[in-house]
């Protein structure tokens, strides 16, 4: 597994079901080392804690695979890395090898894997779609959330090492499946 993007944003308007909000889902990638302090990437903004950010989902990692087969599904050639408001685009990290748990050494950091993201109506009003979220709950390329347990720094194409993981944990994928269908 390596890091292929690290990527940023701020907080912005973003107009969510006809409605005025904020949101810092679209992210940048940005060049060089990145700073990764308590609770976020240097740079990074989150617009809505009640949902996104915090300890539990500081960084938001995304598999870099998923691009292709969602540029095929919606018919867009362009798809920068950080579209689905990932903070990590990360080759070779699938959900369903991937563990809650998973403590991950990227760079001189230490995040662990906390949960797969469920997709929100911000999802759609990225990509100007109704049908974001539905398509992301059925097809489950979700990405997962860290936790960082050690800060550092991290950058493109710095390796994605497991430093501890679990075999009895349930996959991200597994997580997924489980939350998405429970409510």
């Amino acid at each position: 597994m390596r890091v292929v993007s690290v990527n940023v944003g701020l907080a912005e308007p973003l107009v969510v079901g006809g409605r005025p909000s904020t949101s810092a889902i679209r992210k940048r990638p940005v060049l060089g080392s990145v700073a990764v302090g308590k609770e976020r990437l240097a740079g990074d903004d989150c617009a809505d804690r009640r949902v996104h950010g915090g300890p539990d989902k500081a960084v938001y990692a995304y598999p870099t695979e998923h691009y292709d087969p969602w540029r095929t599904e919606l018919g867009i050639s362009e798809l920068p890395w950080g579209t689905f408001g990932e903070n990590l685009s990360l080759e070779g990290a699938h959900e369903d090898a991937i563990r809650i748990g998973d403590l991950l050494g990227i760079g001189t950091a230490e995040l662990a894997v906390t949960r797969p993201r469920l997709p929100c109506a911000k999802l759609n009003a990225r990509f100007a779609r109704d049908d974001m979220t539905t398509r992301m709950l059925a097809n489950a390329r979700s990405g997962f959330y860290l936790a960082i347990r050690s800060t550092g720094r991290i950058m493109a194409g710095d390796e994605v090492r497991v430093l501890v993981s679990d075999p009895a944990a349930p996959t991200v994928l597994a997580d997924f499946r489980r939350r998405a269908h429970s409510g």
